[in-house]
């Protein structure tokens, strides 16, 4: 493994845990459910991190189950918080239009 692999490694991790800090912080603050979703898609993100820097340590490769040739944990988690995103815009599009 080169510097600049551990460069990358550390910059996710580091800026992924700020980012979920910071958005458990407001979680804690808030009740609206545009911003929760925002929160837990921001959280689903760092989980997401931290499972494929475990895979490229080779912890998490064993027998999971494979849609095509793609670790069905790894297809979910990728897409989780792209998920949880659209629905937090949703809630503030129908918000919007509502009013």
């Amino acid at each position: 493994m080169d510097i600049g692999e551990i460069l990358y490694i550390s910059s996710r991790l580091f800026l992924g845990a700020l980012a979920a800090f910071l958005a458990i912080m407001l979680w804690s603050k808030t009740r609206d459910m545009a911003w929760m979703l925002m929160v837990i898609g921001t959280i689903a993100a760092y989980a997401e991190i931290v499972y494929s820097i475990l895979g490229l340590f080779g912890i998490t490769q064993g027998t999971v189950p494979l849609v095509g040739s793609i670790p069905l944990p790894a297809l979910i988690l990728s897409n989780l918080p792209t998920g949880f995103l659209i629905a937090a815009f949703l809630v503030m599009v129908i918000r919007k239009f509502h009013r």
